[in-house]
């Protein structure tokens, strides 16, 4: 039995739930409230030590971080699909599962935490690393469907979530026409999981989501 633990507002677990619907796998989903801090409680911490969602137990596998969730779900039970197993094309992944955990989660990610979450981080820097990363995702999506390559793959889901959501940091994907019709492929993806909208405001800490 495969169990999430997961928070709904967290592009992070929206991720690792996304790639678990679009693989056609049965799971249970344990909430994790962050506002209570119950990601900081010896029971989870003994899951992740860095207290942060999302964490997947398949059947005593206990992996953490959403970008080591993608990969261990596309070995596991992804058939070849979504993670190449050339050396080049595998780096190509690699490189988008970088900018998730760097540009976006710095850009888009931050300016949302700020405006629904309480963030501290600094506007303008979030901001412009926001667009500086659609303007790269915007060139290179003129030129090819997917992130990585020829098909969806693990870049793509990775990169998904916040920048579904990117509005709700006030960053707007009107300029980037080749970024709006990528999530539309996206969302017309067998099995595709929404990533919730938010529809409340509260204060929790960005390194917990």
């Amino acid at each position: 039995m495969i169990t999430i633990y997961t928070y709904p507002r967290s592009g992070h677990a929206h991720r690792a739930e996304l790639m678990l619907s679009l693989l056609g796998l049965a799971y249970e989903r344990r909430q994790i409230d962050l506002f209570k801090g119950e990601q900081r409680t010896p029971a989870f911490t003994a899951l992740n030590p860095f207290a942060q969602v999302p964490v997947l137990d398949d059947g005593g596998t206990i992996v953490a971080d959403s970008n080591a969730i993608l990969v261990y779900l596309a070995r596991r039970y992804g058939g070849g699909a979504w993670l190449p197993h050339d050396p080049a094309g595998e780096a190509q992944v690699q490189r988008w599962l970088s900018a998730a955990a760097g540009m976006l989660a710095f850009g888009p990610a931050a300016a949302r935490a700020n405006r629904l979450f309480g963030g501290k981080h600094n506007p303008e820097d979030a901001q412009a690393r926001a667009a500086r990363l659609y303007q790269v995702m915007e060139s290179e999506l003129s030129a090819r469907e997917w992130l990585a390559g020829a098909a969806p793959s693990l870049a793509d889901i990775a990169m998904y979530s916040y920048t579904a959501v990117a509005d709700e940091g006030g960053i707007s994907l009107t300029p980037y026409p080749q970024v709006r019709a990528w999530l539309t492929r996206i969302e017309a993806l067998p099995r595709f999981h929404a990533m919730p909208r938010e529809t409340e405001r509260g204060q929790v800490r960005q390194s917990d989501i």
